[in-house]
């Protein structure tokens, strides 16, 4: 009589021969994911970040310190100084912040351009992957910085222009102006950090923002058609201060564009700015 071989447990699916049927089961590794939603609650957090770095960095107090002291001694000189024209503080209060726009450009350039050029952008990558939050956070950081230096330029203009012997003026429009103003430099901030993003090298960016703006702008004033020339970035900024100048031809003021348009102008070379560093911070790698 034939004796059977005794039967073996059977094992549960998936488990190796050589593993026990109790003996736990390895972990499924999974990826880790990130939702919109997780991306979007995470811009306050950014933001911050961005705040703590624009506060160690040397660099922004040095143009606030430019901002101010530079602005309040060109306002004071002009108003004392320039005695060929009647001037008024509700003019001279204003000329300065031609300047404070570039400055803010300036920040706005050193906002991504410092982070590349040290290394340290691949660490907020690192801590923020998604980089539309990043983008989005420079950006307000940047508009931000640009209305404070637009204030403190219109303090230190105003404080220069006051303490001369010059009279006030007509002050009805000096409160739409300074809103008008303060959009500019929130603007020209936004477009240096749209600059900075593409040339990832700050003395290449402030170097291109200063040539094109008081150079190159001038330069093609002269030479192109005012109907053209009516669109420069900057020459459309300026436009937004409304101050009257004798330079300008018959030919300018018959085809000058309102302050609304001058602003729609402007913002969009700033939108064309901020999306073509978008698309470079996407593409280009970190270092």
């Amino acid at each position: 009589m034939s004796v059977s071989a005794p039967s073996l447990p059977s094992l549960p699916p998936n488990i190796p021969p050589n593993i026990p049927p109790n003996a736990a089961r390895p972990a499924t590794h999974r990826p880790a994911t990130r939702s919109p939603g997780h991306d979007v609650r995470s811009i306050p957090k950014v933001l911050r970040s961005e705040w703590i770095k624009l506060a160690s960095v040397r660099s922004s107090m040095v143009i606030l310190a430019v901002t101010v002291g530079a602005g309040f001694l060109v306002a004071w000189a002009v108003a004392a100084l320039v005695t060929d024209e009647v001037l008024y503080v509700s003019e001279v209060g204003f000329y300065w912040s031609v300047v404070t726009a570039v400055l803010a450009a300036i920040a706005g350039i050193l906002l991504f351009s410092s982070e590349a050029q040290h290394g340290t952008l691949a660490t907020a990558l690192a801590a923020q992957p998604a980089r539309w939050v990043l983008t989005l956070a420079k950006a307000l950081t940047a508009a931000a910085v640009g209305v404070v230096l637009g204030a403190a330029g219109l303090a230190a203009g105003f404080g220069g222009a006051l303490i001369s012997d010059i009279g006030t003026g007509d002050t009805s429009g000096i409160a739409a102006t300074t809103l008008w103003v303060l959009l500019y430099t929130a603007l020209s901030a936004v477009l240096g950090l749209g600059v900075g993003m593409i040339v990832r090298h700050s003395s290449g960016a402030i170097a291109g923002v200063l040539v094109w703006g008081f150079v190159v702008e001038n330069l093609l004033n002269v030479f192109i058609p005012e109907s053209v020339s009516r669109f420069l970035p900057f020459l459309a900024g300026n436009r937004l201060l409304a101050i009257d100048s004798d330079l300008d031809s018959a030919e300018a003021i018959a085809v000058a564009l309102t302050r609304a348009e001058n602003a729609l102008v402007f913002s969009i070379y700033t939108a064309v700015a901020l999306a073509a560093g978008a698309i470079s911070l996407y593409r280009r790698d970190t270092t």
